[in-house]
């Protein structure tokens, strides 16, 4: 009944807003019209928020169509890839689709418009310890219907030959419930939108923080879940988001589990997320994002935890007073994006899970669970040429918690994909030569320091040292290239270096096994890979 409540409240409110908009969610794995956009603001023509992806169709359009009257001040690549950008997004923009990309099936008229695409892939690795494989196919839609609905959906069926990402791999790709080496993906949602604002009801990817490695508040290696997502911009100095999930915990409620025909139905227990941020713009291209946001469980539904703007701990305190026991998982984050200067995004997120402010600035004591990421890009260095430098530390213990209320969905992390007591440092330098071509060389070092368990104990969990020692290194080096041939039509390639480093304790104990890194990755490599993606 809470949760009709709240969607009807909500549905309701946004009636008695009859300004026109529309919302569909592009897709946070089509990163080249994400990473134009981000160039154009780095280079001051258009203004974006990069704390919260994904970004609508609509909102992608409409800075498309401010640079198209900037034509003038872009050079040649930088408007062939506008026009390029266009013949997909004019959809949005009513356009005349003289030059509209290729779709499978496009419908549109005054009242609906619907689209529809074929998806076909696959990419093949090659290095010293064999031969992998990626292949995916399906399709994917959206549609809008009036002056403010709007439908997507994805489905994906993949297969693997070796795990890349399964549970406890450190890979920055999306996790997958794998059933052998086969798993689906399905997203998409519905949204009602007005021009100041939407609500959303959506299973999909959600990224929170500025990064352009990965960032460290909300992620996209745990599978995709179900979310109730609400955005408001009703001024230009602010913005607001909010999301409640449905997690998965794979915790079997023993109680609730039962035994039917001689089969063992298990069912989990519940588990929830709400997360709210605030931003804050005091200058143009200046950015300042604070939110927070709690796991529950051992509840149905809290309709507290549906009121968008509570500080969620106070929330926690009034529900289960002060015993640990009882109590639910609480974090911080805040988040500053700075582009005052011309051609450079300077950006810097914090993640706090535990933060005793006595201890703040003792070193001895190793109190705080946090995660801190900062970085600076830097476009147009040189023409058609960037830079990425970008750092994180993780505290040991952040991220994690009691089983039931830790900081993750079907067993990966919500969090920074190395998890915590762990730091990393990349470099990246990007070369666009013409229009769609692009090539990044790169460099990254992660490490991970010893795992602690977690324990209510108040002294086992306070006086942690971050990375006493060095348990695991990996360093890459590495270049890509990848080519779009016409919209959602991708060739890739890349060559890379890869060392893994284990503790020589490690070694002893395990000799053959490394926890962090899939089998076809250990050791010293040298991969060549080759991809296609057709989106048709």
């Amino acid at each position: 009944m809470s949760r009709l409540f709240t969607l009807f409240f909500i549905f309701g409110f946004s009636i008695f807003c009859s300004l026109d908009a529309q919302v569909v969610y592009q897709d946070i794995n089509k990163t080249s019209v994400y990473n134009y956009l981000d160039e154009m603001a780095n280079l001051h023509k258009i203004n974006t928020n990069p704390v919260i992806k994904p970004y609508s169709r609509q909102f992608i359009a409409e800075k498309l169509a401010e640079l198209d009257t900037q034509r003038i001040h872009l050079n040649k690549r930088q408007t062939a890839e506008l026009d390029f950008y266009l013949m997909d997004f004019n959809k949005e923009l009513k356009g005349s689709f003289e030059n509209k990309r290729f779709d499978v099936f496009y419908y549109s008229d005054s009242l609906f418009t619907f689209s529809l695409n074929g998806i076909l892939g696959g990419q093949g690795w090659k290095n010293e310890n064999g031969f992998n494989y990626h292949r995916w196919y399906g399709a994917e839609a959206f549609a809008y219907a009036g002056e403010h609905l709007g439908v997507y959906a994805s489905l994906r069926d993949n297969t693997e030959k070796v795990r890349l990402a399964d549970t406890g791999l450190i890979s920055l790709r999306n996790g997958s419930k794998y059933r052998r080496g086969d798993y689906s993906e399905m997203r998409g949602g519905i949204t009602y939108a007005w021009n100041w604002g939407h609500v959303a009801l959506v299973k999909d990817y959600v990224h929170w923080g500025s990064s352009y490695r990965y960032p460290n508040i909300i992620g996209s290696k745990a599978p995709s879940f179900a979310q109730l997502k609400w955005n408001i911009k009703p001024a230009d100095w602010f913005e607001f988001n909010y999301i409640h999930g449905w997690l998965v915990s794979e915790i079997v409620d023993s109680a609730r589990s039962y035994t039917y025909n001689g089969v063992q139905r298990n069912v989990f227990h519940n588990k929830f997320i709400a997360a709210n941020m605030f931003t804050f713009m005091p200058w143009k291209r200046l950015n300042l994002s604070v939110g927070n946001s709690v796991i529950y469980s051992d509840q149905v539904l809290n309709p507290a935890y549906f009121i968008p703007v509570f500080f969620y701990k106070s929330v926690d305190h009034t529900y289960n007073g002060n015993t640990n026991a009882a109590g639910q998982n609480s974090q911080m984050f805040f988040n500053i994006s700075s582009r005052l200067i011309p051609k450079v995004h300077m950006y810097y997120s914090m993640f706090i899970d535990v933060m005793s402010f006595s201890s703040l600035f003792s070193e001895e004591e190793h109190a705080n669970h946090w995660s801190m990421q900062g970085g600076v890009k830097v476009s147009n260095l040189l023409p058609n040429i960037a830079l990425t430098v970008e750092y994180i530390r993780n505290n040991a213990l952040v991220y994690k918690n009691d089983k039931h209320l830790l900081y993750s969905s079907n067993q990966y992390s919500l969090g920074h994909y190395l998890g915590d007591n762990a730091r990393e440092i990349y470099i990246g330098l990007e070369f666009k030569p013409m229009k769609n071509l692009h090539f990044t060389s790169y460099f990254s070092m992660e490490q991970k320091g010893p795992d602690y368990p977690y324990t209510r104990s108040t002294g086992d969990v306070w006086g942690i040292p971050f990375m006493e020692s060095i348990e695991w290194e990996q360093n890459q080096i590495g270049i890509q290239f990848n080519y779009q041939i016409l919209n959602d039509f991708f060739v890739f390639l890349e060559a890379e270096k890869r060392n893994v480093n284990r503790s020589r304790d490690i070694i002893a104990r395990q000799p053959d096994y490394d926890r962090y890194c899939s089998e076809f990755y250990q050791g010293d490599t040298f991969t060549w890979s080759f991809g296609i993606n057709c989106g048709f």
